[in-house]
């Protein structure tokens, strides 16, 4: 886990997976994930897959191993077969999981343009989230805009989620959505441009997952009226 590179994880997982002494599912599932996120960095998605299934036989970590799946199935461009991981991990995984389960499908259809199937999704996750429910709440007046609906509320929501601690990370994708159909061009320019900043210098694996984001993040920052000089 603590592998500086996705070569060195690789090395590392499959050493303990030719391990000679027993281990537990659950230590055995944890190894085929370090071995899931090497592929998945290296950009080897159809290997990805393969062993996120291997590990979803193992019946330990359900749901997080079908996100895995789902996030290499995104990667080589099968939507409907992510899709069907993701109502899965939201099917079998704990009430404190479901509702960030339901987020991701709800993103994923967000990015791909799938707005209904979005709402209906990041409904679900508005309704059963906790702590992050503003950000569950504002991407879902995000996809009702996009879908053309109007939310009278929008602005309100904007100022909930930059108050809470979800409005960081990804939380600036979804404020600067909402900034954008809001009429916010400058509030949406710092939100968009702090995100893509923060995502491609994190951790690999995390660009390589919200690549659909930061498409769509730089696609509204193109379309924004240039800032003043």
């Amino acid at each position: 886990m603590e592998a500086k590179t996705p070569r060195a994880r690789s090395i590392w997982a499959r050493r303990g997976l030719a391990s000679r002494a027993r281990i537990d599912k659950t230590t055995h599932a944890m190894l085929l994930r370090q071995l899931y996120l090497a592929y998945f960095e290296q950009r080897r998605f159809d290997e990805a897959f393969a062993i996120a299934e291997q590990s979803l036989r193992l019946g330990v970590l359900s749901d997080v191993i079908h996100q895995d799946a789902a996030r290499a199935c995104v990667a080589l461009g099968d939507i409907d077969a992510a899709a069907g991981h993701l109502r899965l991990a939201a099917r079998i995984g704990p009430p404190s999981r479901r509702a960030f389960h339901w987020w991701t499908l709800g993103g994923m259809f967000y990015v791909a343009e799938r707005h209904q199937e979005a709402i209906g999704a990041l409904a679900r996750a508005a309704r059963w989230g906790t702590r992050d429910k503003p950000l569950y709440q504002g991407h879902l007046a995000a996809a009702r805009c996009a879908s053309g609906a109007r939310v009278a509320d929008l602005v309100e929501l904007i100022t909930h989620l930059r108050e809470v601690p979800a409005g960081q990370g990804y939380g600036r994708f979804v404020l600067g959505q909402m900034a954008y159909y809001a009429g916010r061009p400058r509030e949406a320019r710092a939100f968009l441009e702090a995100f893509i900043e923060r995502t491609e210098g994190g951790r690999p694996a995390l660009a390589i997952a919200l690549d659909g984001e930061l498409t769509v993040a730089r696609r509204t920052l193109a379309s924004l009226p240039r800032p003043r000089s």
